[in-house]
């Protein structure tokens, strides 16, 4: 086995050049949610390249690369649409063509995170160049709309397209360390209302936005007081929009809606994130509806597939199968233990797991801090990495871990 471990780590540097080709032409396609085809349609060129045995697009647009033909289904998991490029004054390099020296690139979405769908695909590669195939059938899963709905496409994909991988592996960047889980999420809606009038005699109305202003002194002093876990770290809410109407600049506002960006920890859900803010003074006083998001938006298929805009925590054992099958294979292929850690940030897993109590483990080139910022960029030597282990993870467990695993895994969280 280390003769092979030794092999799989040569023939990922080897194929270093290509990623690096591969990663670099999804990056010029911009891809923003829902308008992610063209660059579907350049993963399945590469797919093809390669040799996978089957490829498929689902009536909602994301793509299925499979590798092998055997029972032990295992999934790997890349969102291919990215964020916006924001104010181009802040990019010193063109974000759809960037940069490339020796050791980085640069572009929107080489860290967040089609860098994880290059290195999956000569994953492949290397599987079929060293004949290791083995009792397993390998998914390599190009998602959509992440960016936008976090975890939608899995929520259609175990529903719609009926599959059901034994684990899932999340490509999102994660610093060169293994993550077992993540806070979750939720976007919230204040709505406050008023009664316009002519702004030359406010007295006469009762403004929106005066009422929402306490509302948001509360809020701040709720973040400070939420809840705490040792391993996913603290609650947390920020007001990341806020709006109004009114009938012209020289009137009062006669309503006033924010949104709250909700980060969920361990012991904390949907239900209770409403109450919270539902049972502050100033929203009592002002009469304010506090309500969830919905997401509607339709694919880049045409396809819509609604759901609330709430994405559960999710955390695994340290000692679970897929955890040990992660970390044996990286202790075999770098001659190190590899550091166990979760997400800042929030990933299809809030689905997987969270929804589904499918296992997630987390392993991506790039790092966190990447994420939806300008240069963004992401290192050649985690795409290597990265496509090394994902080639040996699927023999790992099939030999070691499959026979370990339990009927149900508990998500810790609850």
């Amino acid at each position: 086995m280390k003769e092979s471990f030794a092999q799989v780590l040569s023939l990922a540097e080897k194929y270093q050049p290509d990623m690096t080709r591969f990663l670099r032409d999804m990056i010029a396609i911009p891809s923003e949610s829902c308008n992610e085809e063209k660059v579907i349609q350049r993963i399945k060129e590469e797919m093809e390249k390669v040799g996978f045995d089957r490829i498929d697009i689902d009536p909602m647009g994301n793509i299925f690369g499979f590798i092998g033909h055997g029972k032990h289904v295992i999934a790997m998991d890349a969102h291919i649409d990215t964020v916006g490029i924001g104010n181009r004054d802040n990019w010193k390099y063109d974000p759809y063509e960037g940069y490339e020296d020796e050791e980085v690139i640069i572009g929107r979405g080489a860290s967040d995170q089609e860098g994880g769908m290059a290195s999956m695909v000569y994953a492949g590669k290397i599987i079929k160049d060293l004949g290791l195939e083995d009792d397993y059938t390998l998914v390599v899963v190009g998602s959509v709309q992440e960016e936008d709905c976090d975890g939608l496409c899995w929520q259609y994909i175990l529903n719609e397209y009926k599959l059901r991988p034994e684990f899932v592996v999340i490509t999102e960047p994660t610093d060169g360390k293994i993550y077992r889980g993540q806070r979750g999420r939720m976007e919230i809606k204040v709505t406050t209302q008023g009664i316009s009038c002519h702004g030359s005699a406010p007295e006469r109305g009762e403004n929106a936005i005066y009422k929402m202003a306490p509302i948001l002194t509360e809020l701040r002093a709720l973040h400070e007081n939420l809840q705490d876990h040792p391993f996913l770290g603290k609650g947390s809410l920020t007001v990341s929009e806020i709006f109004h109407t009114s009938p012209s600049r020289c009137a009062v506002a006669d309503s006033c809606w924010i949104s709250i960006d909700r980060r969920l920890t361990a012991g904390e859900d949907g239900e209770l994130a409403l109450r919270q803010i539902r049972n502050l003074p100033a929203v009592k006083a002002a009469g304010a509806v506090v309500e969830m998001y919905t997401y509607e938006r339709p694919s880049y298929t045409g396809l819509v597939y609604p759901t609330e805009a709430y994405f559960p925590t999710w955390l695994i054992e340290e000692g679970h199968p897929v955890c040990h099958t992660l970390e044996d294979s990286y202790k075999n292929l770098f001659g190190k233990p590899a550091e166990v850690d979760k997400w800042t940030f929030s990933t299809n897993g809030v689905s997987i797991m969270g929804r589904y109590g499918i296992p997630c483990i987390g392993f991506g080139p790039g790092h966190e801090d990447q994420a939806h910022a300008p240069n963004e960029r992401t290192w050649k030597k985690e795409l290597v990495q990265a496509a090394a282990l994902y080639a040996v993870i699927p023999s790992v467990y099939v030999k070691q871990y499959a026979a370990k695993m339990p009927e149900s895994t508990a998500n810790l969280v609850k």
